[in-house]
């Protein structure tokens, strides 16, 4: 199989999808890897090692679509991207249709049969492909907090952990899961007052087990959100429905009841955010107001740690790539029912029902499409 990896346009976005190790054992599966001249230098990985890994380089992304059965990328294809694709070609990267309905749109009308890391799945239940960001970003989502929360930049002028005589921030994490776990981690090794809210007994009482007395748990009702927010320099939206749209956990309305200079993270962003006032940016320019309160939404937070984040991403997705280019993408999904959830779009057919609930479109068993492949 040919698998192409373009140099990704989104803004501030220096990741890339396939590392020089991928790359390599690509390559020794007897497989030819084609990557766009310069695809991989943000995350530090210049041509010569693709090179030495057995990649051809052609200079343009035109190029690199033209060519590849297969292309493996890190963030949903943008609107000049999407016109490359072609039916009968396998795209295998982020995806998160639910709030994108132009991108699903232009997906479906491409033909092409796309896989979704964010919606692989492994035995336990977990999400494989998201995990190793999800890590990234909760470790990330107290530090960009902490830097908005700084008076220059429109925050309250509140430091993480204090200083002797004076309390720390008092930091809310709304969702215990993989970002919510990794945030706590970091705000509470901050020196911050850390409260972690989530709606699974099982899931707080390993969060108690586990990190008992490094921040505490409350249980993610509306009524405890609503109390603990007005009380907070920074809440770290953390929640995740596989698939589907955010839950809107905090209002415009509750923005009143919050202290002025208080930060929402909204990590939730690339779902459509669970803040009410959520917003996409970028990190060129990360950061807005809205009634007072300074909303941090960048969709693309693991891209400033774009060499680390490259090389975690690429741990998780090489074997399932090699699956897709050893077998195909039908034998690969009919194998492993967990890949199998990863397909969200196949020749102009929407496959993920959450994706079709969220917009309103049909959606056809990723049973039925297979079986029909």
């Amino acid at each position: 199989m040919k698998i192409g990896c373009p140099k990704e346009i989104k803004p501030q976005e220096f990741r890339v999808g396939l590392t020089p190790s991928a790359a390599q054992e690509a390559t020794a599966h007897g497989h030819t890897v084609v990557m766009q001249r310069g695809a991989g230098v943000g995350a530090g990985f210049d041509d010569a090692a693709y090179e030495a890994a057995g990649a051809r380089i052609v200079d343009t992304a035109e190029e690199v679509f033209a060519k590849a059965d297969m292309i493996v990328k890190v963030k949903e294809p943008q609107a000049v991207e999407r016109k490359m694709l072609r039916e009968g070609q396998v795209l295998f990267t982020y995806l998160h249709l639910a709030p994108d309905p132009e991108q699903t749109k232009d997906l479906l009308a491409s033909g092409c049969t796309a896989i979704a890391y964010e919606t692989v799945t492994d035995a336990s239940g977990g999400l494989p492909l998201l995990a190793p960001m999800s890590e990234v970003a909760g470790k990330l989502a107290p530090q960009v907090g902490a830097w908005t929360l700084q008076k220059a930049n429109g925050g309250r002028g509140v430091l993480m952990g204090g200083v002797p005589g004076v309390g720390p921030a008092q930091v809310v994490v709304i969702g215990g899961g993989v970002v919510g776990t990794h945030a706590a981690r970091v705000a509470a090794g901050m020196g911050a007052d850390v409260t972690v809210l989530d709606r699974s007994l099982p899931r707080m009482r390993y969060l108690d087990d586990v990190f008992g007395g490094t921040f505490r748990t409350r249980y993610a009702s509306r009524s405890n959100i609503a109390e603990l927010i007005t009380g907070a320099d920074m809440v770290v939206g953390a929640v995740l429905i596989p698939g589907a749209a955010a839950p809107k956990l905090v209002s415009k309305a509750d923005l009143s009841t919050m202290k002025p200079g208080a930060v929402l993270v909204d990590v939730a962003i690339d779902q459509g955010g669970c803040f009410e006032t959520s917003k996409p940016t970028t990190h060129e320019d990360p950061i807005y107001e809205v009634d007072g309160v300074m909303h941090y939404c960048v969709a693309n937070m693991p891209g400033a740690v774009a060499r680390t984040s490259t090389i975690a991403l690429g741990n998780a997705t090489m074997p399932y790539m090699l699956s897709l280019a050893d077998k195909g993408w039908q034998q690969a999904c009919a194998d492993d029912p967990h890949l199998l959830n990863g397909l969200n779009v196949h020749a102009g057919k929407l496959t993920y029902y959450a994706v079709g609930k969220a917009l309103g479109i049909d959606v056809t068993s990723p049973q039925l499409v297979l079986k029909a492949a």
